[in-house]
């Protein structure tokens, strides 16, 4: 073992010491010969002929070399530098080859390094500074009977907090915002609900001041405290270093700032950036709606918890389940039928992972294809390129090289470009780790918060494509140089339009698997443009052109709810008296905004829910005028009136899904359910429209009037045929008539809001849109260069066609017949692989079958048409040859 380490660092000295011991070599080799020369001599023989036999008697010098340099080095180290050099030389002689092989590398490796960096920024790792992120876990509940997720209550996220073993922590982190009044507009500011454990339970620390302190999450709005961002210390207080212990007005109460975070850190939310945390004793002061600290009915919570070392999310789930049965069979009243799950990061059900997860799960399988396309666009390219280089080898091979020496130094040529395309790839994935934020528009003023992370993992990844490239890239001309015959080499070859021999099927193969992929992506994008097309032009239920919606926030403003009542109704009636205004009326929620509806369980005279169910519907506040100001049909009964108000007996208007379900087949008018422990008359039963999803199955909702259950926090519906522009300017003058301090919300249609709510879908369409588009630039390159080079490969043929007769009509129908036949392949092996990949797009596809017709049928078009445009160049060239230069050649 000893002397195999020393003749290994022996042999590593050697390669920084070549130079002298190539120069000592030399010396002992010259003193060698001339020792045997004057010996030589000596018997009698001339000084020329004495050198003669010296150097025969000696043997090849040049291989004796070689002997001791494989004796003295590491040759393999020694022949990868040769060959890496080589490499770099040859492509600097071909800038024009070379170029266009990185350029097509760039674009392939940086589409998976840019898509890799979002799985990992918005999926895995999707919470800057927050410590060991692969133990965290969402924690969310469960209703029997009902797909999806359902919030949780504070007193059962207590008690599985104090039951539960396996976990470092639990802790709550519930997004919500307020409003900051900057000129006569309002801006959103997002912030967090967050229990005292949550800046501990994260391993994140303010830099200024201190988190919260237990128990300040418990009581009624016991503890007007905030942590606020970075970002928000250095914007709106000026990076004020004496920022702990001043004031910030927030939903009309004044809090404490008692700390700042670190900068980087934008909370546990996927989507938006937090600016601010409240401690969750502070929830009814920016959610309204009473106290729900110690209201088990109430699910308002959305949750994490970090598992301790060693313990599987299985193990956990067991445990939570367990807790979680014990709950339902100890507060049967409202937990009956309800459980608890954990979900990975990637799949929280309370942010946009979730949302974005589909999208993401197809964009990487698009950019493996664009991947796989670029590669054999290079291929083709180094294909070509050693049908030229044919000579070299052929000497190479007939002065002793053997061909695995070729093979390995076609693959470092092949390393060299996929190593210059990753470095360039991931220079474009990092121009690119933001942009997916591009493609979702603002809401209320509050751009997305989407970054990409290019952390080792994304670097490994990308290392790991570079080098399922490089096997790529050289296997091709590799495969090509194993089959080099010396005997035929110095043979003219004579190729037809599509090349000659087992050549010809090589390059033609990788034209059909890049226009088969980019028939693929065109097909993917054709499903997914006419399913967003469906779902922008299905109606959701209720108008969406003539409708627009904005809000006034009163409760940052400090109304309290008599005040916020007389402000309403005073705005409504300015605003109902405005020049084309047809009706206005307020409401708790907009129908397809983030925020969520409120939900409660409900009992219905006559009817007897099974053992296991505990009817809980959604329900929405709103004022009198809501259903034709927003265009809901009635079928039955009638809408609120103003009478409703909280001297009324309470009434509610029940929609046909909630009507069939609960009353099957009775007249639910005059009939009663029961809502938090009061009973409602229903009065009315609207048609179903969309609530949360334009994709949403119909599902049991009901409405009651706003003066029954007031919310400051109403926004105002006004149907008009004038612009939202026109109206922003007409409503900020009536808001400051009333009160000058107060700003207007952003102006919008109810359009813009489907439009927002489909985003998703929309970023999809763009993605797939983008790399499909890309994708087919490659395929027609491809498809020009084969046709390109078949065309000058087959001079002498097309020169002797034209001598025996055949036109330049013919020679271009040669060509461009044979481009459509390659394009036909692949599109014939594209449309097989399209009928078993497009079923995965089944998750973003809305009333669009995956087998569209419409679809494949569009995408052969475009095929057929970027065949006849990149073979059309080709076939012009050919019907230009010059028949008697052509034989004379």
């Amino acid at each position: 073992m000893r002397e195999f380490l020393r003749t290994l660092l022996q042999r590593l000295a050697a390669l920084f010491r070549r130079r002298r011991l190539e120069d000592d070599l030399d010396e002992e080799l010259r003193s060698h010969l001339e020792m045997a020369e004057e010996l030589n001599v000596r018997k009698g023989m001339s000084a020329e002929d004495a050198r003669r036999e010296a150097l025969r008697s000696f043997g090849g010098v040049e291989q004796t070399k070689e002997n001791y340099r494989d004796q003295r080095g590491l040759p393999m180290i020694e022949t990868t530098l040769q060959d890496f050099r080589f490499g770099l030389r040859m492509l600097r002689r071909s800038p024009g080859f070379s170029a266009l092989a990185i350029l097509c590398l760039t674009l392939g490796i940086g589409a998976n390094a840019a898509v890799f960096s979002w799985i990992e920024g918005i999926l895995f790792r999707p919470y800057p500074a927050v410590t060991h992120q692969e133990q965290l876990l969402a924690l969310a509940g469960t209703a029997r009977g009902e797909s999806g997720h359902t919030a949780i209550s504070w007193p059962d996220f207590a008690d599985l907090r104090r039951n539960c073993t396996l976990f470092d922590a639990f802790f709550v982190s519930k997004i919500m915002g307020t409003t900051l009044s900057i000129g006569d507009r309002a801006e959103v500011t997002t912030g967090s609900i967050v229990s005292a454990n949550y800046f501990d339970a994260i391993g994140v620390h303010p830099i200024l001041g201190r988190g919260f302190e237990p128990g300040e999450d418990v009581g009624r709005n016991a503890h007007p405290v905030t942590v606020i961002s970075y970002q928000l210390w250095k914007g709106r207080f000026k990076g004020d270093p004496q920022i702990v212990g001043k004031t910030q007005r927030l939903n009309g109460v004044l809090h404490t700032v008692v700390g700042v975070m670190p900068e980087g850190f934008y909370g546990t939310f996927v989507g938006w950036a937090m600016q601010f945390w409240v401690p969750a004793s502070m929830e009814e002061t920016f959610e309204g709606g009473g106290y729900k600290l110690e209201d088990r009915g109430a699910r308002w919570i959305e949750s994490y918890v970090r598992l301790k070392a060693g313990v599987t999310r299985q193990q956990a789930q067991q445990e939570i389940s367990a807790v979680a049965k014990r709950l339902e069979a100890d507060y049967p009243e409202t937990n009956r039928g309800r459980g608890m799950q954990l979900w990975p990061l990637w799949q929280t059900p309370f942010n946009n992972a979730r949302t974005l997860l589909p999208t993401l799960e197809i964009m990487v399988a698009v950019v493996v294809f664009v991947l796989l396309i670029a590669c054999a666009n290079v291929g083709n390219l180094l294909l070509v390129r050693s049908f030229a280089r044919r000579h070299e080898m052929t000497v190479r091979l007939a002065i002793g090289a053997g061909r695995g020496r070729l093979v390995k130094q076609l693959f470092t040529e092949g390393m060299i470009l996929a190593a210059f395309g990753a470095a360039g790839g991931l220079l474009v994935a990092h121009w690119c780790r933001h942009a997916l934020v591009l493609l979702f528009p603002a809401r209320g003023g509050v751009a997305m918060h989407l970054p990409g992370e290019i952390d080792w993992r994304v670097l490994a990844v990308s290392g790991g494509v570079c080098v399922i490239a490089t096997l790529l890239l050289g296997l091709v001309p590799a495969m090509q140089t194993g089959k080099i015959d010396l005997a035929g080499a110095l043979k003219s070859d004579s190729a037809g339009v599509v090349g000659g021999g087992g050549r010809a099927w090589v390059r033609s193969g990788l034209v059909v698997v890049q226009v088969s992929l980019s028939f693929v992506l065109l097909v993917g994008a054709g499903l997914l443009l006419q399913s967003l097309e469906k779902i922008r032009n299905t109606s959701p239920g209720f108008s969406t052109r003539d409708v627009l919606d904005t809000a006034v926030n009163l409760v940052a403003a400090g109304y309290d709810a008599r005040r916020a009542q007389t402000f309403q109704d005073e705005l409504l009636e300015r605003v109902r008296a405005l020049p084309g205004v047809e009706s206005a009326a307020f409401a708790r929620m907009t129908p397809l905004s983030y925020g969520s509806y409120s939900s409660t369980v409900i009992a219905v005279d006559g009817y007897q829910p099974p053992p296991e169910e505990q009817p809980t519907v959604e329900y929405n506040e709103v004022g009198p005028g809501y259903f034709a100001t927003i265009g809901i049909p009635l079928v039955s009964g009638r809408e609120f009136a103003r009478a409703d108000d909280e001297k009324a007996a309470l009434v509610a208007v029940v929609n046909e899904t909630m009507a069939a379900r609960y009353w099957r087949g009775r007249n639910p008018i005059g009939e009663r359910v029961q809502v938090k422990g009061r009973w409602m008359q229903v009065v009315g039963v609207a048609k179903d429209s969309k609530y949360e999803s334009v994709r949403e199955a119909p599902k049991p909702f009901f409405y009651v009037p706003l003066r029954q259950n007031f919310a400051r926090g109403a926004g105002l519906h006004i149907r008009t045929p004038l612009t939202p522009e026109t109206m922003a300017t007409a409503l900020a003058r009536e808001v400051h008539a009333l009160d000058p301090d107060l700003a207007l919300f952003e102006v919008i249609t109810l359009q813009e809001q489907v439009d927002r709510s489909t985003s998703p879908q929309q970023v999809a369409v763009t993605l797939v849109g983008i790399l499909g588009g890309l994708a087919l630039l490659l395929a027609a390159i491809g498809l020009y260069g084969v046709m390109s080079y078949a065309v000058s490969q087959s001079t002498r043929e097309l020169g002797l066609r034209m001598a025996l007769g055949a036109g330049a009509s013919n020679l271009l129908k040669l060509v461009l017949s044979r481009g459509l036949a390659l394009t036909a392949g692949g599109v014939a092996l594209g449309g097989a692989v399209a009928l078993g990949l497009t079923r995965l797009l089944g998750s973003l596809l809305y009333k669009v079958s995956p087998r569209d017709p419409l679809a494949f049928g569009s995408a052969f078009v475009v095929m057929t048409i970027t065949a006849l445009v990149a073979s059309f160049l080709p076939a012009w060239r050919a019907t230009r040859t010059d028949p008697v230069q052509a034989l004379r050649d």
